[in-house]
């Protein structure tokens, strides 16, 4: 039961619903969804870190970025409510945006790539580096 309770708790925040939304699609970066919703890294990896905690996505480190996915394969409850979200959320106008920013980003595909973050200037927006 703790986990339907964990499960649930962390499905009751936008922001956690937006990743959620998000990684529907594919593993992303936390440089991604700094960027989708211009967030700082604490924010962003705050909620990443309740979501990974509560069972529902894992991380893999690629560099200096961590990078994130749904855990495969989700059961019972889990998929349950996931299928729920995708079905019932996805036409919504927020995500809709979340979903086209994400399409620009990874046109972009120079955020988080290995050696561009410690690179010449800050970027000021994201507080991390590029080959601007």
């Amino acid at each position: 039961m703790e986990q339907i309770t964990q499960l649930f708790k962390a499905l009751s925040e936008e922001m956690r619903l937006r990743i959620l939304m998000l990684l529907m699609h594919g593993e992303l970066c936390v440089c991604d969804f700094m960027s989708i919703f211009n967030e700082p890294q604490s924010k962003v990896s705050r909620h990443l870190s309740y979501l990974k905690n509560s069972g529902l996505i894992k991380g893999r480190r690629v560099g200096k970025w961590m990078h994130y996915a749904l855990k495969e394969p989700l059961e019972g409850v889990f998929k349950a409510q996931l299928d729920f979200i995708r079905a019932q959320l996805a036409h919504m106008p927020l995500f809709q945006e979340d979903l086209k920013r994400m399409e620009e980003e990874n046109k972009k595909k120079e955020r988080c790539e290995e050696g561009s973050m410690m690179t010449k200037k800050e970027d000021k927006t994201y507080g991390r580096r590029t080959d601007k």
